[in-house]
């Protein structure tokens, strides 16, 4: 994180939201790796803040299920199927399908051109390559359908589903902007002419393939082993842990 960025995020009032944020994304991202630990000292001063919200941030993934917390070592990251990741796609779609059946009818002219200007924003962003600014405008995109719908608990859910994706991965790829351009055109029209099947069809085209490109993503980078079935710790799993070297048990242990 740069330097910027670092003391952006000290002075925000919610830490520890923001330092959970911080790691998911690292850890969905495959930038850290099951097995690897998360040192609280060494993640503060990355981030410009003091241990205690880290330490709360890691609590709270814990909770998550993508860190464990290992007696006297310190906070290691959990294994990660690809039936992870599919499910954390296929709940998104299934939310945003539902999301979009009650948008769809209440986009007036208002809405829709404000829509049609966030779309417009996505492409200059895209077509600059700008990853901060593309990320930006595909959230805002989906807000404006979460807002259309007027439904807060499920927009509240897609958003917690949505915490697990590594915009930035996606952000950064030339096709993946390309794609999600012709997506949000797509969708611009069906929200127009109230399309419910043509929505459908670009939402399940986007988790789709949002979901195939972080799993080759995560396959490159060796964050599951093709043997394991997917389905969560193993024993081997458990022998991983125990064999992880002393020095890192010490290094974990001293945060």
């Amino acid at each position: 994180m740069s330097e910027m960025a670092a003391t952006r995020l000290a002075q925000r009032p919610q830490l520890s939201e923001e330092v959970a944020d911080h790691v998911r994304t690292r850890i969905m991202s495959g930038e850290v790796r099951p097995g690897d630990f998360i040192r609280l000292d060494e993640t503060a001063a990355a981030l410009g803040v003091s241990v205690t919200p880290v330490r709360e941030a890691l609590l709270t993934l814990r909770g998550e299920g993508l860190v464990d917390l290992v007696p006297r070592r310190g906070y290691l990251v959990s294994p990660m199927s690809r039936r992870d990741v599919e499910d954390i796609f296929w709940l998104q779609a299934e939310l945003s399908r539902r999301i979009v059946d009650r948008a769809i009818t209440r986009f007036d002219e208002a809405a829709l051109g404000q829509h049609a200007r966030l779309v417009e924003e996505f492409e200059a962003a895209a077509a600059a390559g700008d990853p901060d600014r593309v990320v930006s405008a595909q959230y805002a995109l989906h807000r404006s359908i979460n807002r259309a719908s007027r439904s807060d608990k499920l927009s509240r859910f897609l958003n917690n589903a949505a915490r697990y994706m590594p915009y930035r991965l996606y952000a950064d790829d030339p096709a993946w902007r390309a794609d999600a351009l012709i997506d949000n055109r797509r969708m611009l029209e069906a929200l127009r002419t109230g399309d419910v099947e043509t929505a459908h069809a670009v939402i399940d085209a986007e988790f789709s393939n949002g979901a195939d490109l972080l799993i080759a993503h995560l396959q490159r980078a060796g964050v599951w082993d093709e043997d394991r079935d997917g389905d969560g710790v193993t024993d081997g799993d458990d022998n991983r842990v125990e064999s992880i070297t002393s020095t890192d048990a010490r290094s974990a242990g001293a945060t």
